[in-house]
């Protein structure tokens, strides 16, 4: 079976309206689908970290709910976008019942399909194709860098719901072994930066390095 075909149902709600972490440990290995008209964009999960809500001062909506972080408050499922720097965007999806603050910050993906188009969108590789890792983890190794590869951004994805049929960003499960998860403090952050809630596939060569 060609790769696409398996590539083809979102996640449902009830998966994202849970806990982040366990959330978080479960993403590892799913595949995020980005529908470019006829293209298909993918890579599988490789790292991610889980922010808790109001009791989480590293969290975006650990001071109440906002017009700008309403996305984390609920329903499950939809994503949350956010500039940073000045320069790039962040891909978060929501977690916890409606009402309940929570989310998952995507961190770093293995490159699956379209990959020049990924490469043409960082702006990197436009004489071919990158043919090692070392090439690859440019495209999607850190979240700057994968939403710009996706094209994500706050005005085209923000509280895009990822669980719909006809939704042209999802997360899908294409049935990948479980894979085994080391869990770390997260990083790039300042406030709670000690919690363990960094989660990623160990020994994956595409996780980020800061």
């Amino acid at each position: 079976m060609r790769m696409e075909g398996k590539l083809s149902t979102p996640l449902p709600r009830d998966f994202y309206a849970r806990d982040p972490r366990i959330v978080s440990r479960e993403l590892l290995g799913k595949v995020l689908v980005r529908r470019e008209g006829k293209k298909l964009l993918s890579g599988r999960i490789v790292e991610v970290e889980a922010y808790l809500g109001l009791n989480d001062p590293a969290a975006h909506s650990a001071a109440g709910r906002t017009l700008r972080n309403a996305v984390l408050f609920g329903p499950a499922g939809h994503s949350y976008v956010y500039f940073i720097y000045g320069n790039h965007y962040c891909f978060n999806v929501s977690c916890l019942p409606d009402g309940e603050a929570g989310g998952v910050l995507f961190r770093a993906l293995e490159p699956l399909l379209g990959i020049k188009e990924m490469a043409r969108a960082r702006g990197i590789f436009l004489d071919g194709t990158p043919s090692n890792t070392r090439d690859l983890r440019q495209l999607t190794s850190g979240p700057g860098r994968l939403a710009e590869a996706f094209g994500i951004t706050r005005l085209r994805d923000n509280a895009k719901d990822l669980t719909r049929a006809d939704s042209d960003l999802f997360i899908t499960d294409d049935s990948y072994p479980s894979p085994r998860v080391r869990k770390t403090v997260r990083i790039g952050i300042t406030k709670a930066a000690k919690r363990p809630l960094r989660f990623l596939i160990a020994g994956n060569e595409f996780i980020s390095r800061a």
